[in-house]
């Protein structure tokens, strides 16, 4: 089976993190993906809202999407959320599949600052989604980096691409961008205002119980 793994604070979770799944998903054929909420994000500021209310924003919107499933593992570590920690984690769940960890651009290039760094080749794929404002050059450390593990395009779709390893490969794929921010909708509902075209229903339906992110 073919996972892919996507990871973040989801405060709240919106349609800017779902619509590229989406796409990552049919471009490379995988098979679900996984909505994996941070508990305590090394690079981020603290949450506004509680582990337990993103893991149920994210566990209501799993609810709506075919072939996308919920990931406690982050949440409920009493510790920061180190990615290679994770994925040895999920190797251990997930012996014999193959896991896509995506990211964007931005997050590819500070991969350096990441703990461990390196090992996270060993354990998962990467699947690079373009994002505006952030490109490669060729001086960057993380050119020779891409260029040595990238995955041609002409095999990206096929089930089992020809000559690709278990781990390590980077998957670039093309998605539509999205103008949409957890930033800009929390200032919209502080405002009051409900952004009803960025987030999906079960999410809304739940601000408003829970009456989050009210200023």
């Amino acid at each position: 089976m073919r996972i892919g793994i996507l990871g973040g604070t989801f405060d709240p979770i919106h349609y800017g993190h779902i619509r590229p799944a989406m796409e990552v998903k049919a471009a490379l054929g995988l098979d679900k993906i996984l909505l994996m909420p941070n508990h305590i994000p090394p690079h981020k500021c603290q949450p506004h809202c509680t582990s337990a209310q993103r893991l149920e924003m994210v566990a209501r919107a799993c609810a709506e999407l075919s072939g996308f499933e919920l990931c406690d593992i982050e949440v409920k570590r009493d510790s920061p959320s180190y990615t290679v920690v994770t994925l040895k984690h999920l190797r251990e769940r997930y012996p014999n599949d193959q896991l896509f960890f995506i990211l964007g651009m931005d997050a590819f290039l500070q991969l350096p600052s990441w703990h461990n760094w390196q090992q996270l080749f060993d354990l998962t794929h990467f699947v690079l989604c373009e994002r505006p404002g952030w490109t490669l050059t060729k001086d960057h450390p993380m050119w020779p980096i891409l260029e040595q593990r990238r995955v041609p395009n002409n095999s990206r779709h096929l089930k089992e691409p020809p000559q690709i390893p278990p781990t390590g490969g980077i998957f670039c794929v093309q998605i539509t961008a999205q103008d949409i921010s957890s930033t800009d909708i929390r200032a919209q509902l502080a405002r009051g205002k409900i952004p009803q075209d960025a987030l999906l229903p079960s999410t809304v339906n739940y601000i408003q119980k829970q009456k989050l992110y009210q200023a």
